[in-house]
């Protein structure tokens, strides 16, 4: 250790690690295996166990390439030559020998990269998939899920007849290691609830996992189907290419990458992050306390001219003939060359131009420290060198800028900010520029984005006068007064300007002179940017202060010709050149041609990104070919500096007689914990640096911490390098703040004391001083990125990434790295630019490789790995990418990339610990616990039925087909339904007396030929025969069932549910049209299922006009009326019986809560199948007498106007519609209301507009459904939902009162609004919180309870009560509970607990039904009629569709709501589990190029809000999610699409 500290660095020995080749002798496998098991029972450490391993093998490790034998047979011991410490003796002499060694370190990253990556096996990861073609498939494997408008409840995805029987789930599989990854998949979550054919409710046999094939018997089909329910959550049969990929991306997620989590308290609200923990083992810094860095003092010059203006007098006078800047084009040939009297002559012309004819309203437009713009492109230096000096000359601020080439360049709009917080109103540029510029309608140049207004100057020599003979231009003496100002991008994008004053130029010149050794009439090449940095500095600045000839060489040029440079010279002889290591890389690709080039003229080699740790291998690679052509070694002058703190440390040429270079080879993770530490261990993680030379002349340097209190850094310790000189920046113009913490730093000593009195400036370059007091950086401030507390250079990260197989796939230059924030850590996002000829498998496997590299090499995850097609990432002014603007693309959803790799599971490992269940607490004590806590036991019901006196005279009759009859021979007349078309005119109507004659007629038909009980399906469209037919069965005596009709353009998916219900109905007899029944028999039925095997089917068309003799009348009123069958969301169809007395207590609870009567209209938009829908249009009419205006919703579809334009011109007051037909309406109609006003839609009329829904209350659309049609009347009072489900089709109803009937009428308050958190929701819990606050969900009420009905909120676990506010699951007690399901092969016992069941605790007597959704209920100050405190009823959502992921239960739409609001081209979502991970569907609304960006959009939205880890997203097309007719997601039936590979996806992403 005390080696290591004292030196503060040794260099690395190399260690073969490529894979064994060979296969091993038996005792070595022997011993290995001992050693294994040595590790795995704990007797042995890790680092112990590889040590031992290495010894084993070390034999049998073939060679590496290009290392010399001898220095492999124990490379422990002895080191290569170039492992010597930089100070020893050994390397005193710059000699040859040293060449081979400094050139391999080039070559060392990439072997690295190599053996890195041979130590992972090919893993196979899935490859992302992308829309193809969609092959011809047989009929029912092709159909896709039904889309909106053929969408039914009742249809089941039927689309894999026959699979059960040909293929078992597992054909090749490992199946009991895949179990046990089951078990621990991720990060240990339970497995997930919602493998649809497991859930516990509700009852009836789940669509989605049987077959419609009638040749299965009753018996094979229940062994089938359980034998496939054993299997769900393992995965669907294998011939499926999605659940190959999923299998694979669960193989690649099984090897735990990272530590297990360590403990840590989860508050019993709170799910807290985990917070990364120190590493105890982790480097730290042993060294001293480092001493400031003092450089040699500034020499005394004499005759040094006092200003830069007084140099450029006296070169220009004395010796107007000398060359001063060769400016050439693009092929190479010289165009111009300024001489030192033009540069004179013609800046003074320029300057008075300036100060005297510029004028406004005979002002002069500029005064001495005004700033001006310098708009000069790259090709022309010398207009550029003419008007920075005419600047100087008048005493004006240069403020040099790129040319916007656009409106909408990367980073233009910042720069326009710096020039508006200049004050910059004029812009020099010259004759050429100005015309390319975009100009507006005026002719003038437009003002780009975020500039101010700008008067644009050319300076060509037409346009400024020459001064009269007595004007001569002030030359002072260097003072403080801003000279110029430089720009400078920072790592988030914004721009700031760096002044410079009139000293701090001239001392930069005199310190880069001695540093340099430059002398008068020196000839240097220039390749970079003169308008700033080292360009600048040595281009236009001290080569002006030394007389020197400037060869300034154009980017356009290099990117032509990369050899330019090199050849200007070898014909200039010049001496010095002035390059990138991009430059140095060019010409080692492009050399081969050139033989006679000599570089024996120079004496120094300036590479000005020598501070890129990556510098090292262009300068190596470089050397080792020009060597041959003259370049010697010790010329190569790397250096260091930024825009605030200009050169900071430059290698001295060897005629100063400076130490030798020195080189480090360090260890990658002591860096990333900023100590230094020499690589012994671990050979592929190092990072080889060169020094950058001594610290400039007249400079003290020191090395301080990067964050908090500047404190000095210790020897071995990595911290940020500050300058205390004359010769650095002054400020940033403009930003005091920002100027005090970076030019204004006094680094303290670890004991507080500072260590001067003069201020220090912040370089932005990480590094440390070694031995020989040389200067070494490791990487950038704004490259830096911090990852669980470790610190990663960016720089760093490409350079790994481009040793994967470099020029390949992807352009060497176009790769960007950065970090962005993504739950409270920073992720590495890496992005390039793909080859256009790279094929997709290649670039997968590239992709693959760089994250294993960068893994191996630098031990952290890459978060998101995207190649975006060539030439579309935003460039930089000269060349290489704009990174602030791709991260802001990124950000954006922006970027369009071809190809995506997310890898949360790998690096996000700060996500919550999964919930552990706490043994739930008792019934009995909860009750005790809420009586203690003063907290009332959560319960509410409707008012009491006995004691609402009514006139009601439907009351006296026990069947609703007896209230029928009175009511055709007491209002024969009166009208009951009103049907519209989509035209808005009415298609039917029946008054009492018609609908009771079409119903005689039905009866007549059926009653010879059915016995009474047998049960009839009713398959019409929705219309009046409907419901006459629904009156005939009653009347006969028979069950209807009403099904919606098949859909004659989706045969495929809708027919297999009709057919599904008739069967498992046991219906007897099938009513329909003559259509249909058409329909039912053709073809095309024929190809979707097994026509043969229907029932009888009878038309009702042309039924003769009889009388029935008798009408059934049942025994008892708890006899079966009718059943009524729905599919759930969760894709299970489910049909419950409704008794005579339950139907009529249904339609008396809903009569008394909305006030029907026989004079009321109402318009109902719903469907008429089941739920609440059919009982509103087949019951509740004939029950209560009042006129239905009825609405089929698919009629909207080609008129969405349809139903609105009835409520106005009914003048309707109650009206019902569902959530798809708010949402039709919302969406086609949102732009339309000024159309619908002129066309007298008027809404004021409506006083309650309930949405029916099985669902949590959706508010955002109910919102903005209210806000829309405000404009046409609607009051914001009047929409309101509610609650139903399979055991009780109507427990909510919310009828808004308005005005005076309010206040004595019987309707409650108004719906109220609570927050939750939703954390908090997740662990099952409801706590409220203020709108507004973070993680906060706003739940509506879901209505008023109806009259009759009991309400109770129940443990689900251990069935006892909950207390107010406490989520439970909903149980309601009401006699129009339905009796139960009615379901097929026996499972009734299964499910009979859904209607009666008991609590277990308190009221133990009452009959309960579960609804199967978790709410709550919560007292409200509110009071409704009766005076009694309001109770609400929450809804928060089904228990079935919950998906209970890392322990904590999840409501689907709360994720997806977060997805569609994470990117605008997100038009809709679903989200399902499968085999634990999570699957986020999109549908892309907008072009597909858009498709690869949601990708990363939706993984960061979910992790940060509801932490979980995405592990696939399917991009589709709109309409691919199926949704049912009440407006529900049918997220089961897209799982199985997507399963079966039926989606047709844009794209499918698997992440890692």
């Amino acid at each position: 250790m005390a080696e290591r500290t004292s030196t503060g660095l040794l260099t690395m020995m190399l260690e073969p690690t490529p894979a064994v080749a060979m296969t091993l002798p038996a005792e070595v496998r022997e011993k290995l295996a001992e050693l294994e098991l040595e590790l795995s029972e704990g007797d042995i450490t890790q680092k112990g166990y590889e040590k031992k391993r290495s010894k084993l093998l070390a034999p049998y490790i073939p060679q590496i390439q290009g290392v010399d034998p001898s220095l492999q047979i124990d490379n422990r011991i002895q080191a290569s030559p170039q492992a010597v410490l930089p100070g020893s003796k050994l390397n005193k002499s710059r000699a040859a020998n040293t060449r081979d060694e400094r050139f391999r370190s080039a070559d060392l990253h990439t072997e690295a990269v190599q053996a890195a990556l041979a130590k992972y096996k090919e893993r196979k990861m899935p490859m992302p998939s992308k829309r193809r073609s969609v092959l011809v498939q047989s009929s029912v494997e092709a159909c896709t899920p039904p889309d909106t408008s053929s969408a039914s409840e009742d249809e089941g995805s039927l689309r894999r007849q026959g699979r059960l029987t040909t293929s078992t789930p597992y054909q090749g599989h490992g199946h009991p290691a895949v179990e046990h990854w089951f078990n621990r998949v991720i990060q240990g979550s339970s497995t997930s609830s919602s493998a649809s054919s497991t859930s516990s409710h509700p009852g009836g046999r789940s669509i989605t996992n049987t077959t419609a094939h009638a040749a299965l018997n009753a018996n094979a089909a229940a062994t089938a189907l359980a034998d496939l329910m054993a299997h769900t959550q393992l995965g669907v049969p294998v011939n499926s290419r999605v659940s190959n990929k999923i299998q694979q991306l669960l193989n690649t997620l099984k090897r735990p990458k990272r530590p297990p989590l360590r403990e840590f308290f989860v508050d019993d609200f709170e799910e807290l992050l985990d917070v990364q923990q120190p590493d105890p083992n982790q480097p730290k810094p042993e060294g001293q306390q480092m001493s400031p860095l003092e450089g040699e003092p500034l020499g005394v010059v004499t005759n040094w001219p006092p200003s830069l203006p007084a140099a450029l007098q006296r070169w220009g006078t004395t010796h107007p003939k000398s060359p001063c800047l060769t400016a050439l084009d693009n092929a190479g040939k010289s165009v111009y060359t300024l001489t030192y009297g033009k540069l004179w002559t013609r800046s003074q012309k320029l300057a008075y131009t300036l100060l005297n004819k510029l004028s406004t309203r005979n002002e002069p437009l500029l005064v001495p420290g005004d700033r001006v713009a310098l708009v000069f492109p790259n090709n022309d230096p010398v207009m550029f060198m003419v008007a920075f000096y005419g600047c100087l000359l008048a005493e004006l601020v240069p403020v040099p800028i790129e040319v916007p080439l656009t409106r909408k360049d990367a980073g233009s709009q910042q720069i326009g900010f710096l020039l508006g917080s200049c004050g910059v109103t004029l812009a020099l540029t010259t004759d050429a520029c100005q015309k390319g510029l975009p100009k507006a309608q005026t002719g003038e140049v437009v003002t780009f984005k975020g500039w101010p207004r700008l008067l644009w100057f050319v300076t060509d020599g037409k346009h400024v006068v020459k001064p009269p003979k007595d004007w001569h231009p002030p030359i002072r003496e260097a003072s403080n007064e801003i000279a110029y100002i430089e720009y400078k991008t920072s790592k988030e994008g914004s721009t700031m300007g760096i002044t410079v004053s009139h000293s701090v130029m001239l001392a930069h010149c005199h310190a880069l002179t001695q540093a340099c050794c430059y002398t008068e009439a020196e000839t240097i090449t220039n390749v970079l940017d003169f308008k700033r940095e080292a360009g600048l500095w040595h281009g236009v600045l001290t080569s002006v202060m030394n007389r020197m000839h400037v060869i300034s060489i154009p980017y356009s040029l290099m990117k032509v010709n990369p050899l330019s440079w090199i050849q200007k010279v070898h014909t200039y002889k010049a001496r010095v050149a002035v390059v990138k290591s991009r430059d140095m890389h060019w010409s080692l690709l492009a050399q081969r041609d050139q033989r006679d080039i000599s570089l024996s003229s120079l004496r120094m080699l300036i590479v000005a990104d020598g501070a890129n740790p990556w510098s090292i291998s262009s300068c190596d690679a470089f050397l080792n070919v020009f060597q041959a052509r003259g370049l010697r070694p010790e010329v190569i002058c790397p250096c260091a500096s930024s825009s605030e703190a200009m050169t900071v440390a430059i290698r001295r040429p060897p005629e100063m007689g400076v130490p030798p270079p020195g080189k480090a080879v360090l260890s990658m993770g002591g860096l990333s914990h900023s100590v230094i530490r020499v690589d012994t261990e671990e050979k592929l993680s190092v990072l080889t640096v060169q020094d950058v030379g001594q610290v400039m002349p007249g400079a003290l340097i020191c090395v301080v911490r990067v964050e908090g209190t500047p404190y000095l850094c210790q020897t071995d310790e990595v911290g940020e390098i500050c300058v205390s000189s004359g010769s650095t920046g002054l400020a940033y113009y403009g930003l005091p703040g920002m100027t005090k913490n970076i030019f204004e730093t006094i680094p303290i000593t670890l004991s507080g004391v500072p260590i001067s009195d003069r201020p220090f400036t912040r370089t932005s370059l990480l590094g440390f001083v070694g031995p020989d007091s040389l200067v070494f950086v490791v990487g950038k401030m704004d490259g830096l990125m911090v990852v669980s507390g470790r610190r990663h250079n960016a720089d760093d990260v490409v350079a790994t990434a481009l040793a994967v197989e470099p020029m390949k796939f992807v352009y060497r230059g176009r790769i960007a790295v950065f970090s962005v924030s993504v739950l409270h850590d920073e992720r590495i996002v890496v992005v390039a630019e793909q080859r256009p000829d790279a094929s997709e498998e290649d670039s997968f496997q590239w992709m693959s490789r760089v994250l294993q590299a960068i893994d191996s090499i630098h031990q952290v995850g890459v978060y998101c790995l995207a190649l975006v097609p060539a030439n579309t990432l935003p460039k930089a002014p000269l060349g290489g990418i704009h990174i602030s603007e791709t991260k802001q693309r990124f950000l954006e959803g922006a970027l369009h990339p071809c190809n995506v790799l997310m890898c949360p599971h790998t690096c996000v490992t700060n996500l919550p610990k999964p919930r552990q269940k706490q043994p739930e607490v008792g019934p009995a004590s909860m009750i005790v616990g809420n009586l203690v806590a003063g907290k009332r036991i959560a319960q509410a019901c409707g008012r009491d039925v006995g004691q609402l006196e009514d006139n009601d005279q439907a009351r006296k009759f026990l069947y609703i087909q007896d209230v029928l009859q009175w009511r055709a021979q007491a209002t024969p007349d009166h009208p009951l339904f009103l049907v519209l078309n989509a035209k808005g005119t009415v298609a039917s109507t029946a008054s009492c007396l018609q609908l009771h004659k079409k119903a005689e007629r039905v009866a007549a038909a059926l009653m010879g030929r059915l016995n009474t009980g047998d049960h009839v399906a009713l398959v019409y469209p929705p219309g009046v025969d409907l419901i006459a037919t629904f009156y005939g069965c009653l009347y006969a005596g028979c069950v209807p069932v009403t099904v919606r009709p098949p859909h004659p353009q989706n045969l495929a998916t809708t027919l297999p549910t009709v057919k599904m219900i008739v069967e498992v109905s046991k219906s007897v007899c099938i009513l329909t049209t003559q259509a249909i029944m058409k329909l039912l028999k053709s073809k095309e039925a024929a190809a979707a299922v097994d026509i043969k095997s229907w029932p009888t089917v009878m038309d009702t068309d042309d039924l003769p006009r009889k009388k029935i003799s008798q009408m059934y009348k049942p025994p008892t009123p708890e006899m079966l009326a009718y059943l009524d069958f729905s599919v759930s969301t969760t894709g299970i169809l489910a049909g419950v019986k409704m008794s005579h007395a339950a139907t009529s207590a249904l339609c008396r609870s809903i009569k008394l809560q909305c006030e029907l009567y026989p004079s009321r209209q109402i318009a109902i938009c719903l469907d008429p199948y089941c739920g609440l829908g059919f009982a509103l249009w087949c019951l509740c009419s004939v029950y209560s007498g009042h006129q239905s205006i009825l609405v089929p919703p698919l009629e909207l579809e080609s008129n969405a106007s349809l139903w609105l334009a009835a409520v106005s011109q009914y003048k309707v007051r109650v009206t019902f519609c569902s959530y798809s037909v708010m949402e039709m309406c919302t969406k086609g109609l949102g732009s339309q209301t000024e159309a619908l006003r002129l066309r007298n839609v008027n809404l004021s009329c409506v006083r309650t507009c309930m949405v029916v829904a099985e669902e949590r209350p959706r508010i955002t659309l109910t919102q903005s459904f209210s806000k829309i049609f405000k404009d046409l009347g609607l009051s914001p009072r009047a929409v309101s939902t509610t609650f139903g489900c399979r055991v009780n089709v109507a427990i909510c109803l919310q009828p808004n009162r308005l005005g005076k009937l309010a206040e004595q009428g019987t309707a409650g308050p108004d719906p109220t609004t609570v927050y939750v958190d939703m954390r908090a929701l997740r662990h099952d819990r409801v706590r409220l919180v203020e709108r507004g606050s973070p993680h906060s969900l706003p739940l509506m009420e879901s209505g008023k309870i109806l009259p009759g009905v009991k309400v109770i909120i129940a443990n689900t676990e251990t069935k006892g009560p909950l207390g107010d506010s406490h989520l439970g699951e909903i149980w309601v007690s009401s006699p129009h509970n339905a009796t139960g399901y009615y379901t097929v092969y026996g499972e009734e016992g299964l499910h009979a607990d859904h209607f009666n069941t008991k609590l277990s605790f308190g009221d133990t007597q009452t009959v309960w039904a579960r609804t199967g959704y978790l709410g709550f209920l919560r007292r409200t100050e509110l009071t409704d009629a009766s005076g009694e405190r309001h109770d609400a009823l929450y809804v928060v959502g089904s228990l079935d569709e919950t998906l209970e992921l890392r322990g904590m239960r999840y409501h689907p739409i709360d994720i997806e709501t977060s997805v569609i609001r994470s990117h605008k081209s997100i038009a809709e979502c679903a989200v399902f589990t499968w085999t634990n991970l999570l699957v986020v569907v999109v549908e892309l609304e907008g072009s597909e190029q858009e498709a690869l960006d949601l990708v990363a959009l939706v993984t960061n939205v979910v992790l940060e809000e509801h932490y979980l880890i995405v592990g696939v997203v399917v991009v589709v097309d709109p309409g691919v999610i199926p949704i049912n007719s009440r407006g529900e997601k049918q997220r089961m039936h897209l799982r199985d699409g997507f399963l079966a590979d039926q989606l047709d996806p844009i794209y499918v992403a698997y992440n890692m």
